[in-house]
């Protein structure tokens, strides 16, 4: 069996930050999301794995490399264009030959991995196998239809009107029955080749397609929200470590992991908290369920439930909550006159402000 990891896509609903950066890198708990997800699919015992690029394809190179630090051989596969799902099976059709394969989304984040799912499609081996999950608004999602018995008897994507609130997982297993499928597909209204019309072509050519349903934790992490409540949970788990230095002014309270090089200086640390290497934690305040990711500067700030990522600097603007920093990001106080906000914003930025000075 082989894996294959959609790591393209505009990732339109976190720019800016994806005008610059892969949404598949973005740090939860300091380590990118893709990287749970090569850790998934090595414990499932898979050792071959192709990864769809796209215009960060140079960034996620250099992120993964030849996948070797899991014990995998990484193959990148380019696609012009982000055009579907089933798209990304097409232009890895000489890469997946004729084996079984799991497509496992770049930036889908699952609770307990895979191998269950693995293991039990190995025995029973049907032309695919999906995972659901119930959803509050299925609308943004694939969605199932099942019989009374369970059994699949429909797929719409992203439906006005879902006819279930079970949605599709981003992780699909597969035999080479759906290949031909996929070579018949015709563009939908979105202009993708969708996975979900690959399974029902599935479907209406007789060929079995089973279903699971997961009542583990599932995220497709491709909003902030997202990502914090992943961050969150992540930390939930997080085991405390001082490998950098804390000064005897400085608190720390509850699951706080400190980097190597990373110096906390009269500060406190309510956890779970992660300070990334190298970083720099001064006269501040960093509430739980944030992530700092290296080579950072927090100075007489105060934070809080928030990821920041790498080479950012806060410096004394008091409280910040709930907020994804992107790289190399310095955000730091307004002069006292006049009274008034000034900003530099990028492209699709959205920015939160006191409505009172």
């Amino acid at each position: 069996m082989k894996a294959l990891i959609p790591a393209g896509g505009a990732g339109t609903r976190l720019r800016p930050i994806t005008h610059t950066s892969a949404k598949q890198l973005i740090p939860i708990a300091n380590k990118p999301v893709i990287f749970y997800v090569l850790e998934s699919i090595a414990e499932a015992g898979i050792t071959e794995v192709g990864i769809v690029v796209g215009d960060t394809a140079e960034e996620v190179r250099r992120a993964i490399g030849d996948g070797s630090d899991w014990g995998l051989r990484v193959t990148y596969l380019p696609q012009a264009a982000p055009l579907g799902l089933a798209h990304t099976v097409l232009i890895a059709r000489e890469f997946l030959g004729d084996d079984d394969f799991v497509m496992y989304l770049g930036d889908n984040f699952l609770i307990g991995g895979i191998t269950g799912l693995v293991e039990q499609f190995r025995a029973d081996r049907p032309a695919a196998q999906i995972m659901l999950t119930k959803v509050a608004d299925p609308r943004a999602f694939g969605v199932a239809e099942l019989d009374v018995e369970g059994r699949l008897i429909g797929l719409e994507e992203k439906p006005r009107h879902p006819k279930s609130d079970l949605a599709l997982v981003g992780v699909f297993l597969f035999t080479a029955a759906v290949h031909p499928i996929v070579a018949g597909l015709t563009p939908s209204a979105r202009g993708e080749l969708e996975i979900s019309h690959a399974i029902s072509g599935l479907m209406h050519a007789g060929h079995p397609v089973v279903t699971t349903i997961t009542e583990g934790y599932w995220k497709d992490t491709g909003n902030v929200a997202d990502i914090l409540e992943v961050n969150r949970l992540v930390l939930e788990g997080l085991e405390p470590e001082i490998a950098g230095v804390v000064d005897d002014a400085s608190e720390l309270i509850g699951r706080v992991t400190v980097g190597p090089g990373a110096v906390v200086r009269g500060s406190r640390i309510v956890g779970p908290v992660i300070i990334g290497a190298g970083s720099v934690v001064e006269n501040s305040y960093v509430g739980p369920f944030t992530s700092v990711a290296e080579d950072c500067r927090i100075i007489e700030s105060e934070l809080e439930y928030s990821v920041v990522l790498g080479s950012s600097v806060i410096r004394g603007v008091g409280r910040i909550e709930a907020s994804l920093i992107g790289r190399e990001v310095e955000v730091i106080p307004a002069p006292r006159t006049p009274r008034a906000h000034r900003l530099l914003l990028g492209d699709h930025s959205r920015v939160q402000v006191c409505a009172y000075l």
